[in-house]
């Protein structure tokens, strides 16, 4: 586990400035604070930051090949490492100086060149210079769990595992991408290749990026999911029993280390689920780690103490208040590079840093529900779907557009019922699939709320903000739950992952999710989707494939979904907290937002007349991003005192309570 960086330049007599790559690789030393090291040749410099993890004494990158042609950072696992590296060595006849995975990505590439990467299992991002054909190649995990950004600009490329990285090169000025501003304030992330920093990029997962002699610039997609639904009938037991192996064989493997680990516990199906086959594998206590609150009705701490006395683990947990929440928040921004989608980043953070006090490293749950049908919103989007045709087939034309009319009209309706209703067949008629993703339930702003808030000159000038989930939509291809899981592995599923990896890393601690080893996800993309939901319940496959682990009452729980007190929390001091940073002449000098209508928000939710808890959140992450990265201010806020330290040994921020 790692952080890496580095800088090409397409002109080969401009040589590195060695400053710049060293700045780089300081900030982020959070990522590798064991070790580091650098690869400088004239015009091409590469850097990383090493958490120690596998082969602690020789592990040392970056790593050459015997002849001095190649030359490799990497941040990441390679599952299957030991046997590719029994093949090479055996079979192909390589010699290996040190026992890291890292090695045996080199020596891969050395055989295979590109085609390496589909042999590779594993979460992975990865450079790799070859000087004799002088080329640099950018690889990406298939789901995206390591992150990858770049930036083309001033002749050169630019690479780092976190964006902060690539802000630190002299000349490097950050810019808001406005463009995909309305992206953002629907679903509170930006899916695709973009980013809020304009100019700055993803590398998609399953993606390649290599830049030849000659500076041009291709990438290229090395994996997809599949389509592998099979037209055989088979019984539940066969899918019950198969993923069941799977998944032992994805635990198993993640269990590589030669460092103590431990697991994120919720008291969930997914993280109870992997927890129990790790207890098993092990036949020795593992350690778990929970965080909560002492507002009961959004702590999962009850249901977590339930599996860890289940399984017998040494179990840790941390309560996060409301002060430390505040007082977190502009330094998980900073962690994060762009604005955290969700409040729960915040409590993951205090997870990470407890759990970091024990272990190096971490096994969570994330990946079950994108994978298997775990969200409720799927299951409600096909019966939605179901009834639609029902609808469409029974009730006259005229008289669904008199309904739809009468619901969009509606003046004496509950807001929240009219809500609901808006994202049901009787609203959409035809095309009750787009719930899922236009103004649906998550968004924060929808369309008609964005031309209300943003401002005049901006709304003319912005697109839609549905572009990059239509994108993914429109490349998949099944049944319809099937496409929606497909879309949300590509866009929903890439957020999270970056949640996990950056706040986990904040901490020094690296962090795994065998539910997305490749081979489990592409046998449940074969699943069939009467297997996976029934009604409104999901995930039928692990249930049943984890029966014997888990009591019944974790088994069938409901899925309460990481969550925090956010709006429980907002109000009193917390409100005027608000109100003083979206309101203050820095934040509307930017002509970003229509301040009466900010102010309009802020005051309905005072009142409780409307809840605006997600709209809030989305608007003051926004601000608080755009201090901290655009202004590059070391002070913003009443109350709040933030140091991004960009030029000391560990750029870590400070910050103070802000309620």
């Amino acid at each position: 586990m790692c952080g890496i960086c580095g800088i090409l330049n397409f002109d080969r007599r401009k040589h590195i400035d060695v400053r710049a790559l060293d700045s780089m690789s300081k900030s982020i030393v959070h990522r590798g604070p064991d070790d580091f090291g650098s690869y400088v040749d004239a015009n091409v410099g590469l850097a990383m930051r090493r958490l120690s993890i596998i082969d602690l004494q020789t592990g040392h990158q970056p790593l050459s090949s015997d002849d001095g042609a190649l030359h490799i950072v990497f941040n990441g696992e390679i599952y299957n490492h030991q046997e590719l590296r029994k093949y090479l060595e055996t079979a192909r006849g390589y010699h290996y100086r040190t026992r890291t995975d890292t090695e045996t990505i080199l020596h891969l590439y050395e055989e295979y060149g590109i085609e390496c990467l589909s042999r590779l299992q594993g979460m992975f991002a990865f450079a790799i210079w070859d000087a004799r054909k002088r080329r640099l190649l950018l690889a990406r995990d298939r789901f995206g769990i390591k992150p990858l950004y770049y930036m083309c600009k001033s002749n050169q490329l630019i690479f780092a595992s976190e964006i902060k990285a690539i802000l630190s090169v002299p000349g490097i000025t950050p810019e808001l991408n406005s463009k995909r501003l309305p992206e953002y304030l629907s679903f509170g992330y930006l899916s695709g290749t973009d980013t809020l920093f304009a100019e700055i990029h993803k590398l998609p997962p399953g993606n390649l990026l290599q830049v030849g002699e000659d500076g041009t610039i291709t990438t290229d997609c090395y994996w997809n999911m599949p389509n592998g639904l099979e037209s055989e009938v088979r019984p539940d037991a066969y899918y019950v029993n198969t993923y069941r192996e799977l998944l032992e064989e994805a635990v198993r493997s993640h269990l590589m280390s030669d460092v103590p680990l431990g697991m994120f516990l919720s008291g969930g199906l997914d993280s109870s689920a992997v927890a129990a086959i790790m207890t098993r594998l092990r036949r020795e206590p593992i350690s778990t780690f929970s965080v909560g609150y002492d507002e009961t009705n959004n702590s999962e701490l009850p249901y977590a103490q339930t599996v860890a006395n289940h399984i017998g683990s040494v179990h840790r947990e941390v309560r996060v208040s409301k002060d430390a929440f505040f007082s977190a928040l502009p330094k998980v921004i900073w962690h994060e590079d762009e604005p955290p989608a969700w409040p729960s980043s915040v409590s993951l953070y205090f997870v990470a840093k407890l759990a970091q006090e024990h272990v190096k490293v971490v096994l969570t749950g994330e990946g079950s529900d994108e994978t298997l049908a775990g969200y409720t919103r799927y299951s409600f989007t096909v019966e939605n779907e179901r009834w639609d045709r029902l609808y469409r087939l029974a009730v006259p034309a005229g008289i669904r557009a008199a309904i739809r009319s009468g619901l969009m009209e509606c003046q004496w309706m509950p807001r929240d019922l009219q809500r609901k209703l808006h994202h049901t067949f009787l609203a959409r008629d035809g095309e009750s699939w787009s719930s899922f993703y236009f103004d649906n339930f998550y968004s924060g702003f929808s369309e008609t709320e964005q031309e209300q808030l943003l401002s005049q000159d901006l709304y003319q000038a912005l697109g839609s903000c549905y572009t990059s989930a239509l994108h993914f939509w429109n490349h998949s291809s099944g049944d319809l739950l099937h496409r929606l899981l497909y879309t949300d592995i590509k866009t929903y599923l890439v957020e999270l992952l970056m949640k996990q990896d950056n706040v986990s890393m904040a901490a020094s601690l690296e962090s795994r999710v065998p539910f997305l080893d490749h081979p489990l996800v592409e046998f449940a993309a074969s699943i069939p989707s009467r297997y996976n939901i029934r009604g409104l319940t999901g995930k039928r496959i692990l249930k049943a494939a984890v029966a014997d682990l888990l009591p019944q009452s974790i088994i069938n729980r409901r899925k309460m979904g990481f969550p925090t007190p956010w709006r429980a929390w907002l109000e009193g001091p917390a409100m005027d907290y608000v109100e003083e940073i979206l309101l203050d002449p820095r934040a509307i000098s930017r002509d970003l937002f229509k301040p009466h209508r900010v102010r309009q928000i802020i005051a309905e939710h005072r009142s409780k007349h409307r809840d605006y808890g997600d709209q809030i959140w989305r608007l003051l992450t926004l601000e608080l991003w755009q201090r901290i990265f655009l202004d590059r201010d070391a002070h913003f806020g009443s109350g709040i005192g933030v140091s991004a330290a960009q030029a000391s040994h560990d750029d870590v921020m400070q910050a103070n309570s802000i309620c």
